[in-house]
């Protein structure tokens, strides 16, 4: 009894941190079309870069949450052989799109090494 009530706090646990993932994405997404919508008459291209960045680093963190989520729930809830392998699919499906996102806000890899001397990304900290 006590292990099945376990495997239920621990899905709902996952399933909150899936939650909150998605409403973090949405949240940041509004905001940034909303930012860009106002910005649009002015035609700055250096805003319209912050709210890329914004959304491709929003969408970086909720890829981690969705991750963190199904590791959690792999380990506890369904330890099986397919379990294991499709939480290995997903974290590399959602590894490469983390990489992806760097590449297309940074312009290198993440592994590569910064022109830069600064953290500083297209003009933002």
């Amino acid at each position: 009894m006590s292990e099945e009530i376990t495997k239920t706090i621990v899905e709902y646990i996952a399933r909150g941190i899936e939650l909150t993932a998605v409403i973090f994405i949405a949240c940041v997404f509004i905001y940034a079309i909303i930012g860009s919508l106002i910005n649009l008459r002015k035609k700055d291209s250096s805003k319209y870069k912050h709210y890329k960045v914004m959304i491709a680093k929003v969408l970086q963190t909720g890829l981690e949450f969705l991750v963190a989520a199904d590791i959690i729930r792999t380990v506890i809830v369904d330890p099986t052989l397919e379990a294991t392998i499709i939480l290995g699919i997903l974290v590399l499906v959602r590894t490469f799109l983390s990489w992806t996102l760097v590449l297309e806000t940074e312009g290198k890899w993440p592994w590569q090494k910064s022109d830069k001397g600064s953290t500083e990304v297209n003009g933002i900290p």
